[in-house]
């Protein structure tokens, strides 16, 4: 397991892909998913490298006095080291400090930047970093990356998304699950194999979020609120949100509201999946399902089961965009009759598979049937074991 944690090898073929070019490398992530880890693990490939992290006093002192202080790093001549920026966007200059840096240093280092925050997302104001970085993603463990069992390639599960595994009975498989629903993917907890230890650092854990990182990122100054609001989500956790009624419950306003739950998203404290807008008759194209990054806190069972199915193909769709498979979307399905079906795997817009999440009941739902009849998508319960 500790080589898990050290080297994350779901990530490692996705950052070989972008290592063979010159932009930077930005790795996001909700925080302490071992992002940090995973780029430190790297400086062993490198004769020469410098760590940078804004949070730390003496760091963020050496660059406000000398921006280009890593040009004292000593390496041998002809090789090239590495450059890692932890937090830097945390400084308020940050886009317009490391298009510099890479505008005038290209191709002589190779720069890694690790932020908890959306790095893609932030507008601090300076110019544009595109064309300059590309963006991978560190999850928190999931089960396809702790289990050790056989995993189907991308080329079998496109050529037939229904084939499940040949070990969905293992018992370690399903124990490596419990293991997930009990402690969260987050390693600190996960590693710990504690559920006081969990429970300890799940409590720190959003507090660090919102009233560090979001508070002091965000500019948004009415804390006590926004954990009012983060108390009410987990009841909502697979369900469309109404908005008008979580800001008469709390007391403030519609845009308020809203804006709280993109910033929720923005910290990967939550994310949301859109509904499925195509030709299949009174479907809805605008509310959102909202899940979390730390399920393990929700107390409604089928709910926390239905939240680690989402992150499970959130992780999928996103590790097979970037490592260059395809142009991979997940969604819902969700008609003005309320007829539901629970996740849509799209490929290039175009349906690619359906999934129905069953905590107990072992039938098969009539609405993902009905859906799976439709010639524009496939069905499976439990193809996410697959993935």
């Amino acid at each position: 397991m500790s080589s898990i944690i050290r080297k994350r090898p779901l990530y490692q073929d996705i950052l070989a892909t972008y290592h063979q070019l010159n932009q930077m490398i930005f790795i996001a992530g909700p925080r302490q998913s071992g992002k940090t880890t995973f780029a430190k693990s790297l400086i062993p490939l490198f004769k020469s490298h410098l760590y940078f992290n804004w949070d730390i006093a003496t760091d963020r002192k050496t660059l406000r006095s000398d921006p280009y202080f890593y040009e004292a790093l000593d390496h041998p001549p002809g090789e090239v080291p590495i450059l890692i920026f932890d937090e830097i966007h945390k400084y308020r200059n940050w886009k317009n400090y490391l298009k510099g840096v890479f505008d005038r240093d290209q191709g002589r280092y190779k720069i890694i930047v690790t932020g908890s925050g959306r790095l893609d997302a932030f507008s601090n104001g300076g110019d544009s970093l595109a064309g300059r970085y590309f963006l991978m993603h560190i999850w928190p463990f999931t089960i396809v990356e702790l289990y050790d069992g056989k995993q189907k390639s991308m080329a079998s599960f496109l050529s037939n998304p229904l084939d499940l595994a040949d070990n969905i009975n293992d018992p370690i498989l399903h124990e490596t699950w419990e293991k997930l629903s009990t402690l969260s993917g987050f390693p600190t907890p996960y590693l710990a194999n504690s559920e006081p230890i969990y429970r300890v650092w799940s409590d720190t854990y959003n507090n660090q979020l919102l009233r560090e990182d979001i508070r002091n990122l965000s500019g948004i100054i009415k804390i006590d609120q926004l954990e009012e609001l983060l108390e009410l989500l987990p009841a909502h956790v697979g369900s469309t949100i109404s908005l008008n009624n979580l800001a008469e419950n709390i007391g403030v306003s519609f845009d308020s509201v809203k804006s709280w739950l993109e910033t929720f998203d923005r910290f990967y404290l939550t994310f949301r999946i859109a509904p499925f807008s195509s030709k299949i008759s009174r479907t809805l194209t605008k509310e959102k399902k909202l899940y979390f990054f730390n399920y393990a806190q929700i107390s409604d069972l089928a709910a926390r089961f239905e939240n680690m199915v989402a992150l499970e193909l959130l992780r999928a769709t996103t590790s097979w965009n970037e490592r260059g498979h395809g142009r991979f979307s997940l969604n819902y399905i969700r008609t003005k009759d309320k007829e539901e079906c629970d996740f849509l795997i799209c490929r290039d817009k175009k349906p690619l598979l359906l999934l129905e999440c069953k905590y107990a009941d072992k039938n098969i739902s009539k609405t993902l049937l009905k859906f799976g009849e439709l010639p524009v998508s496939m069905s499976s319960q439990r193809a996410f074991s697959s993935l």
